[in-house]
């Protein structure tokens, strides 16, 4: 089970590195005025709701999770159900901020406690406790080890994760970790809300700002889960990495004096750009540029782009 093919790792390789050159750059820009750390966890943390929960259905948009979230407004037309989904996600990522530290090492009570949170008055018999019965998933192109498995399953995974046998740098460890755990599917609801909630406790564990996947790659994502289900992490350490990247970015333009990030449609716009936007589009979703993603669009800079084209002249001339 925990023998991972990394026949993937050299065309990852440049995205690592540029990942963990701009984790150096805002560890050297710690601690952020508190002011703007309260400004961005905020924001983040009603878009990682509104992401996560969008992508298991739930049909309040961005703005109506908002105002449940700071107004405590009721929307019309929604159910009960949606609305405890907010709350719930919002009070389970405060305990995850809450029991972040240096020393932090993964452990399944946290992940149980995570879980009691996302289904807390939702579907209270279920809240925090592993299955103890068989389930499917639609859509899914495996089934679910059997339920006697799943209490060693996860403590077997815990373990991978804190002794790290195969050497993965953090962002492998948590797409691996991601990817296992869905497999595993220790929880009859609840779990893709708590594994995205969990992995990023490997993610902050090492300084990295918390990964949100967005309800415009749910495709990709329910693609990417499957393929890793044959081997291939390939399309979910991609997601992955753009989602860390797209936190780290926010972050960073906190930072005083960091070059601000423009659509790529106005970018190619400019004089001097070689390249068209279906081609620059094309090398940001394949994690080739610095960019990240709002909404549908694509964000980056003149200098990736300026970066990327040198790079490619560099290695034709060798």
């Amino acid at each position: 089970m925990w023998e991972i093919d990394r026949t993937y790792y050299d065309g990852f390789e440049t995205t690592f590195q540029r990942l963990i050159e701009k984790k150096q750059v805002l560890d050297k820009g710690r601690p952020l005025p508190q002011s703007a750390l309260h400004k961005i966890k905020e924001a983040l943390t009603i878009e990682w709701t509104y992401n996560s929960n969008s992508i298991e259905g739930n049909t309040l948009s961005l703005r109506e999770t908002q105002m449940v979230i700071q107004e405590g407004i009721t929307i019309k037309g929604k159910s009960l159900r949606e609305h405890f989904e907010v709350k719930n996600h919002e009070v389970a990522i405060d305990y995850l901020y809450s029991i972040i530290h240096e020393n932090y090492q993964l452990q399944s009570r946290d992940i149980l406690n995570l879980h009691g949170y996302v289904l807390r008055s939702i579907e209270e018999e279920f809240a925090g406790r592993l299955r103890n019965g068989g389930v499917r998933i639609s859509g899914a192109n495996f089934i679910p080890p059997n339920a006697q498995k799943v209490p060693d399953l996860i403590d077997e995974l815990i373990a991978f994760v804190l002794n790290n046998p195969l050497g993965l740098n953090t962002i492998e460890l948590a797409t691996v970790f991601h990817h296992k755990f869905v497999w595993i599917h220790p929880f009859f609801d609840g779990n893709g809300r708590t594994v995205r909630l969990a992995m990023n406790l490997i993610l902050m564990q090492a300084g990295f700002p918390p990964a949100i996947i967005l309800k415009n790659d749910r495709k990709k994502y329910y693609e990417a889960l499957n393929q890793a289900n044959n081997g291939n992490y390939q399309k979910l350490l991609l997601l992955m990495c753009q989602a860390v990247e797209r936190s780290l970015n926010i972050y960073l333009n906190a930072l005083p004096g960091q070059e601000s990030y423009e659509s790529i449609a106005t970018i190619v716009s400019e004089p001097g750009v070689s390249y068209g936007q279906e081609y620059v589009s094309l090398l940001a979703r394949q994690g080739k540029i610095d960019a990240y993603k709002e909404g549908r669009n694509w964000f980056t800079t003149r200098k990736a782009i300026e970066d990327y084209i040198e790079n490619r002249q560099r290695k034709r001339q060798l």
